[in-house]
């Protein structure tokens, strides 16, 4: 498949439930993190569909069939800077540009929509993560070392300039 097999809507009913089970799934299955990263998820989600702004969005990145195989956020934490929130893509998917095509996606909204920056936070054990927004121009702000859902890592700020 190539990025182009694929569509992005917006969040529909069910979705919420898809988008924490795989974040659940496949961080324990991949960084070995415990239930709590599915709550934080989950508070995310519900704190996203109650107060969903004008500016917020969601792709949810469909295959031919419907089935989704990705899924990222962007929220407003201030007038000026987007965030980047629950970027996911499956991994039989990972390395066929479709998270290029979603990160993409967040750029130019943030930037139709006034954004002076975007910023994430994530794990430096998400390394290709890392290095798709190292090649997007983000640049790593800060690196902490935390305890992060039962596993020693380290927690990473990202920025991207617009």
């Amino acid at each position: 498949m190539t990025p182009g097999d694929f569509s992005f809507r917006d969040l529909e009913p069910g979705d919420a439930g898809w988008v924490a089970m795989r974040h659940g799934a496949l961080y324990w299955t991949d960084e070995g993190y415990d239930i709590a990263f599915e709550g934080l998820v989950l508070a995310l989600l519900a704190e996203f569909i109650a107060d969903r702004g004008p500016r917020d969005r969601a792709w949810i990145a469909v295959d031919g069939a419907g089935t989704r195989q990705g899924c990222v956020f962007c929220v407003w934490p201030e007038t000026e800077v987007a965030k980047l929130r629950m970027f996911l893509v499956e991994p039989a998917l990972r390395g066929t540009g479709l998270a290029q095509r979603m990160l993409e996606a967040v750029i130019a909204h943030a930037r139709m929509e006034g954004a002076r920056r975007v910023v994430l936070r994530t794990h430096e054990s998400h390394r290709a993560a890392g290095r798709l927004y190292a090649r997007n121009g983000f640049a790593l702000l800060s690196e902490m070392p935390v305890v992060a859902y039962g596993r020693p890592t380290l927690e990473q700020a990202w920025e991207l300039p617009l």
